[in-house]
């Protein structure tokens, strides 16, 4: 008689699980309990005439609030040590994401609503802006990478900047037979930074000086019809840059969702090291001058 032997489902999380959704959602869970207690902290306090920054509430609260930034801040160096399990960097990076956002909480309920222009206002108004950055990044590895795969397809960043360059040889192998008007606004295409325009323009996808458009406008501009009804050469110069503009298009926007994925770091690390600044200095205030 055949014995049946019972597989149980593996509990645990997933290796193509989400950080957001690490383990269903145990650090939005546990974020959550952490805003409901500061709360309920906050509405049962005993302090006259509510909590603030200066009552025990307050820094009870801010104490939890800088030793959770500086944990945050640790994110950075646990990325360079992967591991399995409960500490995995999955697990630290959902973490990092629920406990961050519990800040909005913890840090507005710290100030008691008491807010003016000084170094605590500053504190204040860059730990949002960390969190705001941090958001912004969140959504952008939710959406981009899916984006990216799109726009690449079967193609690696390598071969498509390989198409491109074979574009240009053709282009130059073509414009060999035309006259030096022709040849001149091939040569537009050839020589011009496909990339250039700096940060703004890779972000953005605006190039304005793009050479390659420009060409092929001055190319029409030249033929009108003609280089549908019998030109060879310059059909094949019109054909060609088509080509270069579609390649163009596909390289540039890869560049952009690269660009967007990594652009939003360049804002959250430096304005958390500006925070942490002013954290000391609120808390050198409070304690020596207050």
């Amino acid at each position: 008689m055949a014995t049946r032997i019972a597989v149980r489902p593996a509990h645990g999380p997933s290796e193509h699980e989400s950080f957001l959704r690490y383990a269903r959602f145990r650090w939005l869970k546990i974020g959550s309990v952490v805003c409901a207690m500061a709360l309920l902290g906050y509405l049962f306090a005993d302090a006259e005439p509510r909590p603030n920054g200066g009552s025990w509430y307050g820094y009870t609260l801010g104490t939890i609030g800088v030793l959770l930034i500086l944990w945050l801040t640790l994110l950075g160096v646990r990325k360079r040590n992967m591991t399995r399990g409960r500490w995995s960097l999955k697990a630290w990076t959902s973490a990092h994401v629920y406990l961050g956002l519990s800040l909005i909480v913890i840090g507005t309920l710290h100030t008691g609503f008491q807010f003016g222009w000084n170094i605590h206002l500053l504190a204040y108004v860059l730990m949002m802006i960390v969190i705001v950055s941090g958001i912004f990044g969140i959504s952008a590895y939710a959406s981009l990478p899916r984006a990216l795969s799109d726009n690449r397809g079967e193609t690696t960043q390598a071969q498509m900047l390989e198409n491109l360059r074979m574009v240009d040889r053709q282009l130059h192998d073509a414009a060999q037979p035309l006259d030096q008007k022709y040849a001149e606004i091939v040569r537009m295409s050839l020589d011009d930074d496909p990339f250039g325009g700096g940060v703004f323009a890779r972000l953005t996808r605006r190039y304005p000086r793009c050479g390659t458009r420009a060409a092929h406008a001055a190319l029409r501009r030249y033929t009108g019809n003609k280089a549908a009804i019998g030109l060879d050469p310059l059909e094949k110069i019109d054909v060609l840059l088509e080509r270069k503009q579609a390649a163009l298009a596909r390289v540039r926007r890869h560049l952009q969702i690269k660009a967007l994925l990594e652009a939003w770091l360049y804002i959250h690390v430096p304005l958390t090291f500006a925070l942490i600044a002013a954290l000391s200095a609120h808390i050198v205030s409070v304690f020596f001058y207050w």
